[in-house]
């Protein structure tokens, strides 16, 4: 039998998608292969910088794997969303913390809060069984 998904589960996954592709830019704009920035983008010093670079690409994969498990509607989905969006925002303010511009990480903060908010909505925690 094939669930139905419902119109916000798929929004979630795109937004998913679009943290996953915000999470890789920040990687590779630390590691200077990006010749375009939003704002100044640094990591407390240089070697730090390439361990940033890395954890933002962690973190890419890892919401690419969620919006697998939120397409196909899987329960454990939604509770890997909220904790790596929760993540994600951690990270955006210790680069904050650690030299990066607002701007730079506004794009980050921006869709990881959304996805916060909304997965914390009572009728998107319904659709996961998780109300």
């Amino acid at each position: 039998m094939e669930k139905h998904r419902p119109f916000g589960v798929t929004l979630l996954a795109i937004l998913a998608g679009l943290a996953a592709v915000i999470a890789f830019y920040h990687g590779l704009q630390l590691l200077g292969i990006l010749p375009f920035k939003i704002g100044e983008h640094k990591f407390f010093t240089p070697e730090a910088s390439w361990f940033a670079a890395i954890m933002w690409g962690v973190l890419g994969f890892i919401y690419i794997w969620v919006m697998r498990m939120l397409w196909k509607l899987d329960a454990q989905g939604w509770l890997f969303v909220v904790i790596l969006s929760a993540l994600n925002l951690v990270m955006a303010l210790l680069s904050i913390l650690g030299q990066s511009t607002w701007e730079a990480m506004l794009p980050s903060l921006l869709i990881n809060g959304i996805i916060l908010l909304y997965c914390l909505v009572p009728s998107t925690r319904e659709v996961f069984g998780a109300a």
